[in-house]
């Protein structure tokens, strides 16, 4: 997929619908296309279904046969290729956040798509909201974020 764009969030994987692998789309902001592709869990695949309203997306994705599979990717954040052609300024594609180390809180495993604000998730499960009071610098080069740890109740 496209490395060279970068991914950005497209939704999360919601609770599944019927027994085929299909599962609801919580909070889409992609239109999850028959035949295009997603990342989901680490692993590109591809939309084998789409159905439901464009605010309440039901997607089937190759390889997820059944309810089950579905389920085990509940909460998991749906990727998409970006298409602009760089981040404005403030603004970072979540792929380029991954694996940033953390000042004092760990390593960036995955960003999730919150309800007000996208959420950077430590390796040791803590959650940072990716907001101007919580996070003080980014700096993917050094692939580094610095966090106000005291805003955060870490101190």
């Amino acid at each position: 997929m496209a490395a060279e764009r970068g991914l950005v969030a497209a939704g999360t994987v919601g609770r599944p619908h019927g027994l085929d692998g299909t599962f609801h789309v919580r909070e889409p902001s992609h239109g999850f296309a028959e035949g295009s592709l997603v990342v989901v869990a680490g692993t590109e695949r591809r939309v084998q279904r789409r159905a439901g309203t464009d605010a309440g997306p039901l997607v089937r994705l190759e390889g997820v046969g059944d309810r089950e599979a579905a389920g085990a990717l509940t909460g998991e954040t749906l990727f998409v290729a970006d298409e602009r052609a760089e981040p404005e300024e403030g603004e970072w594609l979540a792929d380029d956040l991954v694996g940033c180390a953390v000042a004092g809180g760990g390593v960036v495993s995955r960003v999730l798509a919150g309800t007000s604000c996208d959420l950077l998730e430590l390796d040791d499960g803590t959650l940072v909201p990716l907001v101007a009071d919580a996070v003080k610098d980014i700096d993917v080069e050094s692939r580094r974020i610095e966090i106000d740890r005291r805003f955060l109740g870490l101190e």
